[in-house]
């Protein structure tokens, strides 16, 4: 298939933009690229696609996410960190069954998908959403997941008692060999989209020694780790208990190295950030929830100073409160001016790295996705900009950070497929997903006894 006429991001080496561009798609990978007159007289027998007035670029990759949270939109607003987890989130989290699970994972994704994420890392599948069912969401939709199952024997948050997990929700040391076996069973499936990761809880969640055991396993069979860190100050405060800082504490149970992604990462000194810079780990930044959690500001800009990979992420549905990663991308790029008080600081072209190239290499797939050059994956969205709160533009790429939201999304291709066509899912019935989702998420909060609780401050009558 030849995609014909489009302004092609690339974000290849050169960071080359293609005016009047295309895209030839064999089976599962970009065939070739470059100006459409050139790739038409050179493939004349293709069936072609015509993309006039659409900016395409690399299918978005969100290096954070929770998929079970989705069905738990809204329902713990404007809540710091640790009442948001034990008062609301926790309670609901353990009283999903599987099937909640299923239809948590299917609203996600295609939610994802209808906004240009193609690609994501799930954060901590608890065994109690059924991993199975989240496995056969991601084979069925067609979009990329790599899906962190979770590791964890401490049900507290920071060891602080009164911080305690709902009983449904705590697990065991028994939880890495869980994680280990979904990883025999799953990962590559789904011809290779499915990759599975070890979802640690957070410090003060996972003992020293379960954390050892994980990281050497990790080692032993390459299993990437990914986990939140330093996200509040109760964390920083956890690692002054242990006379450690974040990433000391990190590297002692051997957590550090290019094959983990650390999330939020907002309290960090200067010797955190050299730590992480010299051990190859890669961060995955989510402005919304730090913002809307108060749990501050990440450092963005030192750590990509310091040369340490950063993607981005949406985080879960209850903190952010969608899973559009171009909404996210905006206040990525913003949220630090203020902060600095220099315009400069991250630039448009930095952010859409992050959401691109920079969460493929995090992922430890920058060799197939990520960008759109000859061999690649052929994963890549067309935004269509033919509307009015889209023109004039001068800067392709800062009209798609600025600018555009995933409801300007137009087409999603994800290995070759279709799976997103005019602005519909292509895999996946919408209203049975969302009515699925919202039948659900109604008796899973009057089974958790919050029912009254989410509806919000003010009166409903």
């Amino acid at each position: 298939m030849l995609y014909l006429s489009a302004t092609i991001i690339t974000v290849n080496p050169t960071r080359d933009i293609i005016l009047d561009g295309a895209v030839l798609v064999h089976g599962h990978t970009i065939a070739d690229i470059g100006k459409a007159d050139i790739l038409r007289s050179k493939h004349p027998n293709e069936d072609c696609v015509d993309l006039s007035g659409r900016i395409v670029i690399p299918g978005l990759i969100s290096t954070h996410m929770h998929t079970a949270q989705t069905l738990l939109r809204g329902a713990a607003d404007d809540l710091e960190l640790v009442s948001w987890l034990c008062d609301r989130i926790w309670v609901l989290q353990g009283n999903f069954t599987v099937e909640d699970g299923y239809a948590a994972a299917r609203i996600s994704i295609a939610e994802m998908l209808l906004t240009g994420t193609t690609c994501f890392l799930e954060s901590m599948f608890a065994d109690r959403y059924g991993f199975d069912g989240l496995c056969r969401a991601v084979e069925e939709s067609g979009i990329r997941g790599c899906l962190g199952k979770i590791v964890m024997d401490i049900a507290t948050y920071a060891k602080d008692s009164s911080w305690r997990m709902h009983e449904g929700l705590a697990e065991n040391e028994e939880s890495l060999q869980g994680a280990v076996g979904m990883w025999e069973k799953w990962d590559k499936a789904a011809n290779d989209r499915i990759r599975v990761w070890f979802g640690a809880r957070t410090p003060g969640g996972v003992s020293d020694g379960l954390y050892k055991r994980m990281t050497a396993i990790s080692r032993e069979k390459g299993i990437p780790i990914t986990m939140h860190c330093a996200e509040v100050r109760a964390d920083r405060a956890f690692f002054h208990s242990r006379s450690e800082t974040p990433m000391s504490y990190c590297d002692s149970v051997g957590l550090l190295g290019p094959s983990t992604v650390l999330v939020h990462v907002v309290h960090l000194d200067d010797s955190d950030i050299a730590k992480l810079a010299e051990t190859g780990t890669h961060v995955s930044h989510c402005p919304t929830s730090n913002a809307k959690l108060a749990s501050g500001i990440c450092r963005l800009p030192e750590l990509l100073e310091s040369g340490v990979n950063v993607g981005l992420g949406t985080d879960g549905a209850p903190c952010n409160n969608t899973n559009d990663l171009l909404q996210e991308m905006k206040l990525a790029a913003i949220i630090h001016k203020a902060r600095s008080y220099d315009p400069t600081i991250i630039s448009a072209e930095k952010v859409l790295e992050m959401a691109t190239i920079h969460g493929a290499k995090a992922l430890g797939l920058e060799d197939s996705i990520g960008s759109l050059e000859i061999g690649k994956k052929a994963d890549f969205v067309a935004i269509d900009m033919r509307r009015v709160h889209l023109q004039p533009y001068f800067s392709p790429v800062s009209a798609v950070v600025y600018c555009v939201t995933g409801r300007d999304v137009e087409l999603v291709v994800v290995d070759g497929k279709e799976v997103v066509k005019a602005g519909e899912l292509q895999t996946m019935n919408e209203e049975n997903v969302w009515k699925e989702a919202e039948k659900k998420g109604t008796e899973l909060a009057k089974r958790a006894g919050l029912a009254e609780k989410v509806k919000g401050k003010w009166p409903s009558k």
